[in-house]
């Protein structure tokens, strides 16, 4: 706990890969990386070329893995997950508080209060060099590596795969 009683983050991450894909890339092109910023300091830089309605036929889901040792084959479902929703639910529910509170500072992603309305406005979106500072994810963390991958699926089928290895947070 910090000095005003509150729940402190027990762990620190670091980004170690991020793998996009598309069914269409006529309808939804993307691309994906880290990015390294400076000497231990790495963050992601992603493309998105949005061509087509993304209404409430378009489902999102987030799911994660946790793995000791990184191994494909050790990766266990842990339940830290957003469940399958439309891309509407999901607005409301979940982008603010953790896409615009993680992505939103360097990019051109659209940002909503409570006033969103479908469809998500069709255009080519950068988040350019994004360090996500963690709001909206669990306080306690156990070492090791995680798998996240988001989801999105309806006209064309598309999302990330991203690993960052916790450690815990030295005081």
């Amino acid at each position: 706990m910090n000095a005003s009683g509150e729940l402190q983050r027990n762990w620190e991450y670091e980004l170690v890969s991020l793998t996009p894909y598309s069914s269409d890339e006529a309808l939804l092109n993307t691309s994906g990386r880290v990015e390294r910023i400076k000497r231990g300091e790495f963050g992601l830089t992603i493309g998105i070329d949005l061509n087509y309605v993304m209404d409430e036929t378009t489902m999102i889901e987030a799911t994660a893995e946790r793995s000791n040792t990184g191994d494909e084959s050790d990766y266990k479902p842990i339940p830290w997950t957003i469940p399958l929703q439309t891309h509407p639910e999901f607005m409301k529910e979940y982008y603010n508080d953790i896409v615009t509170t993680n992505l939103g500072p360097c990019s051109n992603l659209p940002a909503y209060e409570d006033d969103y309305t479908p469809p998500f406005p069709q255009g080519n979106y950068l988040m350019e060099k994004c360090i996500p500072n963690g709001d909206g994810f669990p306080e306690i963390a156990p070492e090791g590596f995680y798998r996240i991958q988001i989801k999105f699926t309806g006209p064309v089928d598309w999302g990330y795969i991203c690993i960052v290895k916790v450690t815990t947070k030295v005081l």
